[in-house]
């Protein structure tokens, strides 16, 4: 089982940057950002795994970086120049070693992006 609690959501203008974070009860190999905007499904965001590597959905790539502090088992989402389409309720989610399934999941963080 992995507790996973985010914070650093909140409402900005378009072009403005927040930050979030996820700590983690221990440490995981693989784990991410997934993303649920009203009346849409659930998408990942991005990924990063035990070797540092990252994984990013297209509508994101060079403005969202992921980055981990293993030492913290804190996860981050630095996000930069935010747009109205960003505008979703952000989760943390770990994949299971046994299912390889992202099985553990957040509460979520709130990201409004305004016009």
């Amino acid at each position: 089982q992995v507790l996973l609690v985010e914070s650093g959501g909140g409402s900005v203008q378009a072009g403005g940057s927040l930050r979030l974070s996820c700590v983690a009860s221990r440490y995981t190999a693989s784990i991410g950002w997934f993303r649920q905007a009203p009346g849409k499904e659930r998408e990942r965001v991005a990924t990063i795994e035990s070797d540092g590597s990252t994984s990013y959905a297209d509508s994101v790539k060079g403005r969202l970086p992921i980055s981990k502090d293993n030492a913290k088992n804190t996860l981050y989402l630095q996000m930069n120049s935010l747009k109205p389409e960003d505008t979703a309720m952000y989760y943390c989610a770990a994949r299971s070693s046994i299912s390889g399934f992202f099985d553990y999941w957040g509460q979520g963080t709130q990201v409004t992006v305004s016009s």
